[in-house]
């Protein structure tokens, strides 16, 4: 599967006292990542939860920080699906300055009903999409 990048702008609110990136906040630059993996394919999320009545929840993350981002740097944010089942993905994920590994991840988010919440196959329109890359 291809390794879909999103470049990510650090500002003001995603810093410290120090003007370092709070650590948090690289799990926000990935979540943003995979909200817009799905969408270059189509996959609106709030579309998903209305029409086909799934969502897709973080079920666990893991996260190495190996350098500091600051203030006003330009990052890359990735995003690969690295295994697929039934009713869950696994992504790994990297934060890069200039090629220079700042934070990686592995995400797995579960695809759930959107009224129950409870788990869900993933949409066969949706795994389609996905194998094809």
């Amino acid at each position: 599967m291809t390794t879909f990048t999103l470049p990510i702008r650090v500002y003001y609110e995603d810093t410290d006292a120090g003007g370092v990136v709070y650590y948090a906040n690289y799990l926000k630059f990935m979540e943003r990542a995979r909200t817009e993996y799905l969408r270059t394919y189509g996959f609106e999320q709030d579309e998903l939860a209305e029409k086909q009545k799934v969502l897709f929840v973080v079920h666990r993350v893991e996260a190495d920080y190996v350098k500091s981002a600051r203030f006003n740097e330009l990052l890359t944010v990735t995003a690969e699906i690295v295994q697929q089942k039934r009713t869950s993905l696994l992504f790994e994920q990297q934060v890069l300055r200039n090629n220079e590994l700042c934070c990686k991840g592995v995400v797995r988010v579960v695809c759930v009903n959107s009224e129950t919440f409870r788990p869900a196959a993933i949409p066969e329109s949706i795994l389609s999409v996905i194998n094809e890359q």
